[in-house]
């Protein structure tokens, strides 16, 4: 059954060539910061690694199946319609009006941890929805295909917010400037921008880091964060790193979520001491982020942390990436020979 919340009027005129349909192909997406630190839920970037893989293959029974799924440690769902890679899936197929023509099998690789703050589902979503596009002759736009990405964290996490999939998908960064209707812009990376991003081995929820978010807040940190926010955008096209690394300062969001993420203001002081621009929350965290500008420094601070992390009995993993400007990209593919 389509999703409710998705609106599918703008595919009504699409027409796909199922002659030439491959069948096989590998994708990989990546893992991606949401937020950005200061831009909750409207700013996020990519990153080169980790990220997830997904093989999908054409089958002759129509209908969207699940083969397997590696590196969830049994956490995700192999019902077709409550996995959100296969959900969406089935939802574009029915958008297109070709369910009932096309069967695809799909094998989910998990590289990266489940609630890590990583964009995990935003990064098995998009990998999913690439490979089916790609196997179709790429008859959607990105544009087109983000509704449907949105939809897959809509079922993930209880709301469709693009702050993860967006990156993933366009890569590089992106604002999110609205979501009704769905109004995004990518922004120029500064070319010596690297972060260094550390995963605690602690369980945060992504709903209940939700809803520890106030409703309502005091016009002036309001004020405050509208002036960070757009003194970041301001950086990233003026590629001041200056200006980035007084912009990137949240007094929203991190006061109420550090509580949950232990060790949150020691990894932080690391992070600032040993040269970085700035340090925050990856979305929901656990994950956290340092930006910096040299792969050095990026990769010392994430030593530091998990070194800190580990005498304090937590384990963890460290990712250092510059961001990833290209998003998902197809590994491998076959041509479908009847």
């Amino acid at each position: 059954m389509m999703a409710n919340n998705l609106n599918v009027e703008y595919l009504k005129d699409k027409i796909v060539n199922l002659d030439s349909m491959l069948s096989e192909v590998r994708v990989f997406a990546p893992a991606t910061v949401a937020n950005m630190i200061c831009g909750f839920d409207i700013l996020g970037f990519a990153v080169e690694a980790p990220g997830d893989e997904v093989v999908m293959r054409r089958t002759t029974q129509p209908g969207v199946t699940i083969r397997k799924i590696t590196g969830d440690d049994g956490r995700l769902p192999l019902d077709p319609g409550k996995n959100t890679v296969s959900a969406c899936v089935q939802y574009l197929l029915q958008a297109l009006n070709i369910s009932s023509k096309v069967g695809v099998e799909i094998e989910l690789h998990k590289h990266m941890p489940i609630g890590s703050g990583l964009g995990s589902s935003a990064a098995s979503t998009v990998a999913g929805l690439f490979a089916i596009n790609a196997m179709l002759g790429n008859p959607l736009t990105k544009e087109e295909l983000l509704p449907f990405c949105v939809e897959g964290e809509r079922l993930a996490c209880g709301t469709g917010h693009a702050d993860n999939v967006a990156p993933a998908l366009y890569g590089g960064i992106t604002l999110i400037r609205g979501n009704e209707p769905l109004d995004v812009i990518s922004i120029p990376s500064p070319k010596e921008l690297v972060a260094a991003v550390v995963f605690p081995q602690v369980d945060v929820p992504t709903r209940d880091a939700r809803q520890l978010i106030k409703d309502k807040v005091l016009l002036k940190d309001a004020v405050t964060q509208w002036g960070n926010i757009a003194g970041l955008v301001a950086a990233l096209f003026k590629e001041d790193y200056d200006l980035l690394a007084r912009s990137m300062k949240d007094v929203l969001i991190e006061p109420t979520r550090a509580i949950l993420i232990p060790q949150f203001y020691e990894m932080k002081e690391i992070a600032l001491k040993h040269g970085a621009l700035s340090f925050g929350i990856s979305g929901s965290g656990p994950s956290v982020v340092a930006i910096t500008r040299d792969e050095k420094i990026a990769e010392d601070i994430a030593d530091k942390i998990q070194t800190h992390l580990k005498e304090n009995e937590i384990d963890s993993f460290g990712y250092v990436s510059r961001v990833n400007v290209e998003g998902p990209r197809i590994l491998d593919q076959k041509l479908f020979t009847a």
